[in-house]
């Protein structure tokens, strides 16, 4: 059997079936106890892409109990041992930079220029976390001068990970390198949809990190569940929607103990444009907000609601809707494509769906909202990049999230009820205020309620800052200090010298 690897997307089994790409975990790879397999298609064809193994609650036991021993001596090596063996993973991780992305563009349907980018930052992050050992630190508290008060900082043991689609292969570097550098084993597991750049990561560590530091369970909702019901399992972080981290809430619950949580979840983003905003600037900024030319639009982080001011609107629609025409729609293989396909045929009906009922709230479809005209297109979930509006507040369109290319343009004129506007969602992921006037910038920025505020920017996300939602759009925050820092715990340590 050949395993799955950076190189090569599908692999032939011995006697001529379906490719098989098996799991990771103990060190080495798995088919899984129950013999059970996915299927894995190409977004972009349909091409049935491989079978990985459908793992159950005993693959998670035998994943668990390796990682549970090796976490001991990972625990246990200086922060800069493991910083080091951290940057070995982001050099062999830019040495296939290439393969990566190619991997990355068929697994998910991404344009793979795009995804070189992913996978570039990917090796970033890893080399970001690995310096961020010695910071993990706790404190001398002087509280008496008979004694000593100090806390120190411990990781949870074995963690599990549950990562989204989108950005697969960016995700899992981001979520285990965090991890890692605290000291746990981790237990990862991809979408079902998109598990081949998580294996290819695995393949890449394989030869670096120790046995059973790094686990990569390939399955559905079974999986999940066998996951965050683990009585072992004390720490858990999921990014996706806010239905599936209700789920994990109730699966967490049932396993009897109480454990520490963290999600990033959906988000109905604001974009909020004063009347003194550039109108071209604001229209490229509405475009790259909305991830057109990344993930098509499918990204918890976009700036899906548009508030244009009256007195600019129409001059910003001038210049949005070309550029949004010119998008250049693709095979996610192709240097060229500058948005790829959907992740399901599904996910596409559900987008057009979503756009049929916002025409019939109200709203004007200005550009796109159909499926391209391109036969070579014609096997795919693809869609065309869309802007609605005169969008009614009370849309579908401008109150759910619909994760695909569709943007929803509302106007308004008193600043105090755009706020109230934007402000009237259960989400609070990100949002962005654009003016040249900075006491209204801070003002609007500061009364949203939202865990990430840009001011006259959008869409970029350092690994270096803390990157969290507010209500239903999260609990907790990833990247900077922050994530690495929430997967140790505090110990308070009181020594008296009489």
């Amino acid at each position: 059997m050949t395993y799955i690897s950076s190189s090569k997307v599908v692999h032939s089994t011995d006697d001529g079936d379906v490719p098989f790409a098996p799991m990771f975990h103990s060190g080495t790879w798995q088919e899984g106890q129950s013999g059970r397999r996915l299927a894995v298609h190409e977004p972009a064809t349909g091409v049935l892409l491989g079978q990985v193994p459908d793992a159950t609650a005993a693959d998670v036991a035998a994943a668990y109990a390796s990682a549970k021993r090796a976490q001991v001596g990972w625990a246990r090596m200086a922060p800069s041992e493991r910083g080091k063996l951290l940057h070995r993973v982001a050099d062999a991780i830019e040495g296939s930079l290439e393969d990566l992305a190619r991997l990355e563009a068929t697994d998910s349907g991404n344009p793979v220029t795009a995804m070189r980018r992913d996978v570039a930052k990917g090796a970033e992050i890893f080399r970001h976390m690995a310096g961020l050992g010695y910071l993990l630190k706790g404190e001398v508290i002087p509280i008496s001068t008979e004694g000593l008060h100090y806390t120190r900082r411990y990781p949870y043991g074995v963690v599990a990970r549950i990562v989204a689609f989108n950005h697969p292969f960016l995700f899992a570097c981001g979520r285990v390198a965090s991890a890692l550098v605290a000291g746990n084993a981790v237990l990862l597991k991809p979408s079902e949809h998109t598990p081949f750049a998580a294996l290819a990561l695995a393949r890449i560590t394989q030869d670096i990190l120790p046995p059973g530091v790094l686990s990569v369970l390939t399955g559905g909702a079974e999986l999940g569940a066998a996951l965050t019901s683990h009585r072992g399992i004390e720490r858990i972080s999921f990014t996706g929607s806010v239905r599936t981290a209700l789920k994990i809430s109730e699966q967490a619950a049932r396993s009897g103990h109480v454990k520490s949580m963290s999600f990033e979840l959906g988000g109905k983003n604001p974009m909020v444009v004063l009347p003194d905003a550039d109108p071209e600037k604001v229209a490229a900024a509405a475009v790259r907000g909305m991830n057109f030319m990344a993930v098509q639009g499918q990204s918890c982080g976009s700036t899906t609601r548009l508030f244009l001011h009256r007195d600019i609107a129409a001059r910003v629609l001038e210049h949005l809707v070309p550029r949004v025409e010119a998008i250049r729609l693709g095979r996610p293989d192709d240097p060229d494509t500058e948005m790829g396909c959907l992740i399901s045929h599904e996910a596409r009906d559900r987008c057009l769906g979503f756009i049929e009922q916002g025409v019939r709230d109200g709203a004007r479809v200005l550009a796109g909202g159909s499926v391209p005209d391109d036969p070579g297109l014609a096997s795919g979930p693809y869609l065309r990049p869309t802007v609605l509006v005169d969008v009614p507040d009370t849309s579908v369109c401008a109150t759910q999230e619909i994760f695909g290319p569709v943007l929803s343009v509302l106007e308004w004129s008193d600043l105090d009820d755009v706020v109230e506007r934007a402000n009237s969602l259960p989400y609070g992921l990100t949002a962005a205020v654009w003016t040249d006037d900075i006491r209204s910038a801070l003002r609007v920025a500061d009364a949203l309620e939202s865990g990430y505020v840009w001011i006259n920017d959008v869409e970029f996300r350092h690994y270096a800052v803390p990157f969290g939602g507010w209500k239903d759009s999260g609990i907790g925050d990833e990247y900077g200090l922050d994530e690495p820092m929430s997967f140790t715990r505090s110990k308070t340590i009181v020594a008296t010298y009489s």
